[in-house]
């Protein structure tokens, strides 16, 4: 029953977003503040693991071609579709469910439990379109963006690793980057990471706005966020998955 009430609650709490939405010229520096927060501040951690990302797949991947059919510009192929199809858009999610969704929560469970929220309802300002939609439309804009950079950071970072350990010649690799790539990877890949963003930013804001008590469950709602919107990024990449791929 209680997930009855949560995922009642959860709808409730998305339709009130744009029930008496704000003029765009509030929003506009709120959505570009966010922007910032989002994806600048994200950008080294996104970065940092998807070199490793890359590197770790072609290490791995050579080491496993044991089998002399096998041509070596397969690593590159598989470095190449592995980083597009899953690991940029799926693994940087789930990091960024970590980093942005446990920061959203805590900054609006914050507010609740301070009666600031309490203070903008009083003031007649719509908040939950002021506090979330900026989060909301922000976050889908940028996390494609740096999604697309982990793609071409990971293949990158595959490409360093087989030059300095020396399992592969970058003529091989980039011969596998090339060899038979699809496009429509890359709009499968955004198509998820677009619902990705949508499901940390509203399900952070929601356990932040229904936070109740003191600082103990800010915090306990930052973990719910962190836990709840990772577990949905992978059913939702699993659904995704079968309903476009499959």
């Amino acid at each position: 029953m209680n997930i009855l009430k949560d995922l009642g609650r959860y709808w409730l709490f998305i339709a009130s977003i744009f029930r008496r939405p704000e003029k765009w010229t509030v929003y506009r520096s709120r959505i570009a503040d966010e922007m910032v927060s989002i994806g600048i501040t994200s950008l080294g951690i996104v970065s940092l693991i998807s070199i490793f990302m890359g590197a770790v797949i072609t290490i791995q991947t050579v080491y496993n071609l044991v089998n002399p059919l096998v041509p070596l510009y397969v690593v590159g192929l598989v470095v190449r579709d592995s980083m597009i199809i899953e690991f940029s858009p799926t693994i940087i999610m789930l990091v960024l469910a970590g980093k942005v969704g446990s920061s959203i929560a805590s900054e609006i469970g914050t507010m609740r439990v301070t009666e600031q929220i309490d203070a903008l309802e009083i003031m007649g300002i719509n908040s939950t379109g002021y506090l979330v939609l900026p989060k909301m439309i922000a976050a889908i804009f940028i996390t494609p963006f740096l999604v697309l950079i982990s793609m071409f950071v990971g293949v990158f970072g595959g490409w360093v690793a087989g030059e300095l350990s020396g399992v592969i010649p970058s003529a091989e690799y980039i011969r596998g980057i090339q060899y038979q790539f699809l496009p429509f990877n890359v709009t499968f890949a955004m198509i998820k990471t677009v619902v990705f963003a949508y499901l940390v930013t509203s399900i952070s804001t929601f356990q932040g706005f229904y936070t109740e008590g003191g600082a103990l469950e800010v915090g306990r709602a930052s973990t719910r966020a962190v836990v709840h919107s990772s577990v949905l990024i992978l059913i939702f990449d699993y659904i995704l998955t079968q309903l476009i791929l499959a």
